[in-house]
């Protein structure tokens, strides 16, 4: 089998060809690319509704701040999607697998747990209930990342190297847009089921509802979608092995081929690092802004404006990051700039009730945040080398990547009950530190320039 660093690497940035503006337009209506910008927005649709939705929604009903965040936990299953994405990459799902192949198979499959797991948590009360809160969104969770394991497999294994650019901005910037259906367009839907005389309880089921019903976006492409070549073509190798054999193989060679590379450990670290500065900050902002006096409706309305503009804006900045500098050069910029938009939060809460200020703080973290994931999204693909196991190797990866979401940020809202809101959101700059350390630790080892061509 081919290497499928050969088959989907881009060539560096420096010997890429200049193209004019239309010629670069027309990749992004490419049929595998739209795919991959579908499957993006399947992909960050349902983050939010087990995350900052759902503290909303806490929030309204009364919730403790302590309690909402430890809820940052139940994203545990992002963490740990590496121990199951060897079944992904190595089993059949009955019935399915045999209709639309490998990894459209088992895209199809997730998303209707997925949409089972969010109806299940729009039945739950947070004020009377909050275990079964807990138990629903961790629910969703674990389908999300199954989910997010197959869409990650298939963008890496679908996209040759003339769309891997392109592929690459649509699923971050796709990925945004779900997000922020999930989060503003979930909260106009409660107001609205509210307006038609519904208890709040009920409007937020019907949003939760709405939310599961947009799943099926993902499934519809899915089923459009045709398989990635180097899916079928791993197929074809392993077809006569035994399922524990496929497994096993998935398993092992994800760990070992990473683990035997120069200074993995703390390439592994600064995986775990790089997005901390956002998931800390992240994690309290809607908090945050219901607590300073803001309606739901004023956060939802500036963050499904001017935050999608923003996210779109950033996430296309960030690939042209990524296509005119250096990884390493393209790292030093996303990560500084994720960090120190933390400060607009700072002087929000010092401003008070503003809108004007509330959408300068939104867009400067949509858009460092976007420019940061797309050009981190780049690494993480970087480091993937082989459809054996593609999803098992980028799933460990995103896994370890939710570790600062999950785990380092639980205690966010201990710390800014501690300490205030201005200067809670300056200390998420400072968290931030670590892992622009370990960034110049990583490029004075060079790290970089043995990772060869970069999907970007």
């Amino acid at each position: 089998m081919t290497n499928p660093a050969d088959s989907t690497s881009p060539v560096p940035p420096a010997a890429a060809p200049r193209v004019s503006w239309r010629e670069a337009m027309a990749v992004y209506l490419q049929p595998r690319v739209l795919v991959v910008l579908f499957l993006g927005f399947s992909s960050g649709l349902p983050l939010a509704l087990s995350g900052s939705t759902l503290l909303v929604w806490m929030r309204e009903s009364g919730v403790d701040l302590g309690t909402i965040g430890l809820f940052a936990l139940v994203g545990t299953p992002y963490t740990l999607k590496f121990l199951w994405a060897p079944l992904v990459d190595a089993l059949h799902v009955p019935l399915f697998t045999r209709r639309v192949g490998r990894r459209r198979g088992w895209l199809v499959f997730s998303q209707l747990l997925l949409i089972a797991a969010i109806l299940l948590l729009a039945l739950t009360d947070p004020a009377k209930a909050p275990l079964f809160v807990a138990l629903g969104a961790l629910l969703v969770a674990a389908m999300s990342a199954t989910q997010d394991i197959v869409v990650d497999a298939f963008r890496v294994e679908s996209l040759p190297e003339s769309e891997q650019a392109a592929g690459m901005a649509s699923y971050v910037a796709a990925y945004r847009i779900g997000m922020l259906v999930s989060t503003a367009g979930a909260l106009f839907l409660v107001s609205a089921y509210e307006s038609t005389g519904q208890t709040r309880l009920a409007a937020w089921m019907w949003g939760y509802v709405t939310m599961a019903g947009m799943v099926l976006i993902g499934t519809l492409t899915a089923l459009i979608a045709t398989e990635p070549e180097q899916s079928a073509r791993a197929e074809a190798a392993t077809s006569g092995e035994s399922a524990f054999i496929r497994v096993t193989h998935a398993a092992v060679g994800a760990f070992t081929e990473f683990l035997t590379r120069k200074d993995a450990l703390a390439a592994l670290a600064f995986v775990v690092l790089f997005k901390f500065t956002d998931a800390f900050s992240g994690t309290m902002t809607a908090p945050f802004v219901i607590d300073l006096g803001f309606s739901r409706n004023d956060y939802a309305a500036i963050v499904k404006g001017v935050g999608l503009a923003a996210t779109l804006i950033g996430g296309f900045a960030g690939g042209y990051v990524a296509r005119r500098y250096s990884l390493a050069a393209s790292l030093w910029i996303g990560g500084s700039l994720q960090a120190v938009a933390n400060l607009s939060f700072s002087w929000l809460a010092i401003v008070g009730v503003n809108q004007w200020a509330l959408a300068f703080a939104i867009t400067a973290e949509n858009f460092t945040s976007a420019i940061g994931t797309v050009i981190f999204v780049a690494y993480l693909s970087a480091l993937c080398k082989n459809p054996l196991h593609t999803a098992t190797q980028y799933a460990l990866l995103t896994a370890l990547a939710a570790v600062g979401r999950t785990y380092l940020s639980s205690g966010a809202g201990y710390v800014a009950k501690a300490t205030g809101w201005p200067l809670f959101f300056a200390i998420c700059v400072v968290v931030a530190v670590p892992s622009l350390v370990l960034l110049a630790w990583l490029q004075r080892r060079g790290h970089f320039d043995e990772l060869g061509p970069v999907k970007v």
